[in-house]
């Protein structure tokens, strides 16, 4: 691993247990290994660093969450994928996020103190909440799901159950609670099925 990676990737590990405001660079300086102008070479400050590390917690998001779900057909089957994808490989990803959910994190903590990178952070939202409608509405029209469905609505459930799911974990690190939280969400999602006679 480069330097330029090694701070990245102890900085994501950061913000990820103590958020970005509450990251010191003395804090990333030591945990990546690094002087203070070797951290400058790579960074112009704190805040460009900040965006690198959103972009690599992105890139390891789409990795985790989306695995598999091309080799699925149906829209809701895609769904299911992604909320068990989230439970067994991004939530429970030590690794990369020690501290849970880094966008969660993150977006609490910015939205008053930093909104211009608190909005950065409600992109990947949008842009998850525009996911699950679209697979929903496809879901809808496929007869997968039936005609009484509201995908607005329950895109709104379905995104308040992954945001929950990560702050509890987050709080408690408990797998059976989120393994709980996950599984109703499926069972939610599967009872909006037609049922097939």
């Amino acid at each position: 691993m480069v330097l330029k990676e090694k701070i990245i990737h102890e900085s994501l590990k950061l913000f990820s247990l103590k958020g970005f405001l509450s990251t010191s660079l003395h804090d990333i300086l030591k945990a990546a290994d690094v002087s203070k102008g070797g951290f400058y070479n790579h960074f112009e400050s704190k805040e460009v660093l900040f965006f690198d590390v959103l972009d690599e917690a992105r890139r390891i998001w789409r990795q985790k969450n989306l695995e598999g779900l091309d080799r699925i057909e149906k829209p809701i089957g895609k769904i299911r994928k992604l909320l068990e994808n989230f439970r067994d490989n991004y939530l429970k990803d030590s690794e990369n996020f020690p501290g849970g959910c880094v966008f969660v994190t993150l977006s609490v903590e910015l939205n008053d103190q930093r909104p211009h990178l608190s909005d950065e952070i409600n992109k990947g939202f949008k842009g998850l909440k525009n996911m699950i409608r679209r697979l929903l509405d496809q879901g809808k029209e496929s007869g997968e799901l039936g005609d009484h469905v509201n995908t607005n609505a329950v895109t709104e459930m379905i995104f308040a159950g992954l945001l929950g799911a990560s702050v509890i974990y987050g709080a408690e690190k408990s797998g059976s609670s989120l393994d709980k939280t996950i599984n109703s969400l499926i069972d939610y999602i599967e009872k909006l099925t037609p049922e097939k006679s």
